[in-house]
Formats: C-alpha cells, structure tokens, sequence
C-alpha cells in the first residue's frame, strides 16, 4: 500500500517557519536557518542541479526521504506567491523556476481553482480546492503504486496529522530558535495520532527524528 511520508525541518521552539513571511522572504525572518543542515549536502545541490557539497549522516536520511515518491501534496503557502485569486496576468508559477525538483505530479491545496500547470522535467502542479482526502486520492492514483511525499507547511501537515492520515513522519530538528512564527503542532491535540517513535539520527546542526505507524 501506498505510504504518505511527511518531512519538515523545525525549531527548537517548535516552528517550521520564521514570522511575516512574504514573497521576499518565503521562510519568514530566520526561517532558512532551518535548512542550512541541507543546503550543504551533495545530494540537495544535485537535486537543484549544483555541483559540489558534503556527505554526511544527514545524506542518507534525504536520500531515504526521496526514494519511492511518486507525487507531492504541499499546502498554498508553501507553494507561494500572493494570498487570495491567482493573479491571471502574472501568475505565481512557484519558487523553483521552469524546471522545480520533484519530476512528478504536485498537488496544491487551495481555495482557489487554477488550472493545472506544467512544468519542464515531468513536474506538473494540479490545484485542489475539495479538501486532503480529495487531493491523497489523485496523489495515490497519479503516484502509479509508489509513495506520496507531504512537504508541508505547517496548516497542510495539521490537517493530514489531526486526520490520521500520515504513515510517517521525518521532523529534522534544528538547535535555534525562532520565537515565532508557523509552529507545526498547533490544533493536532496531545497525540500522535497512531505515529510511534522510530530512530533518530544525530548529524552536524541537525537530528533527525523518524515516526511511522505499526505495522
């Protein structure tokens, strides 16, 4: 059966996202703090088509994130641009230019209807205004038998882990603090919602904290 994966990089404080985040500053202030852990390695410049970087315990973690994925469900936030309707003359096209990272279909909750849009390297985003379970139903039917990767933000991933839905979790724990912002486990309850704690694995700036459901 197909798994939903879900990964995110957090705060010590418990935020995946700085404050006043904006166009010019997608991850709000701070917020690429986070990922500094990532954009050193080999594997993420490879996968973002740059030469160079290090391997480390962080490399195989990524490379396990990535194997098996067949489509991508992420929240409006996450895939950017103005709040509210689409803007028909200048239309937010994403962060990742012509040809984005994931090479397979990407699914974009909204409450607002756009229609779908392709990109250069088989990626190709769908716009769903019906809800989660309307959008893990065309992830699964388009992922072709693999895997579905929920990249966040933070209200996509409350929604899916307050529903039950997600079969594993990676949180790549961050040592700084943001103070404010997005925090990831608002309105979710006091529960992991059948999540049961897995391995960890420390690595330079980052420990990463796997949970998935039994069985």
């Amino acid at each position: 059966m197909p798994k939903l994966r879900f990964k995110i990089a957090m705060s010590l404080d418990g935020f995946v996202a700085g404050p006043d985040q904006s166009v010019q500053n997608p991850l709000g202030i701070g917020g690429t703090r986070l990922h500094e852990w990532a954009f050193q390695l080999e594997v993420f410049r490879r996968l973002h088509g740059q030469e160079g970087g290090e391997v480390n315990a962080s490399t195989a973690v990524v490379e396990e994130s990535l194997a098996n994925i067949g489509a991508t469900i992420m929240g409006r936030n996450m895939f950017g641009g103005h709040p509210g309707s689409w803007d028909a003359k200048t239309p937010w096209n994403g962060w990742w230019g012509d040809s984005p990272p994931f090479h397979h279909p990407v699914f974009i909750l909204t409450h607002h209807a756009r229609e779908p849009l392709e990109c250069e390297g088989g990626t190709r985003f769908t716009f769903v205004t019906t809800g989660i379970e309307d959008a893990l139903e065309m992830a699964k039917r388009a992922a072709g038998g693999k895997d579905i990767s929920l990249a966040g933000g933070a209200r996509a991933a409350q929604q899916h882990l307050a529903a039950g839905l997600v079969d594993e979790m990676e949180i790549s724990l961050v040592p700084t603090l943001l103070g404010s912002g997005e925090r990831l486990f608002e309105n979710v309850g006091d529960q992991l919602h059948g999540l049961e704690f897995v391995r960890t694995v420390a690595a330079p700036g980052v420990t990463h904290l796997k949970f998935a459901k039994r069985g």
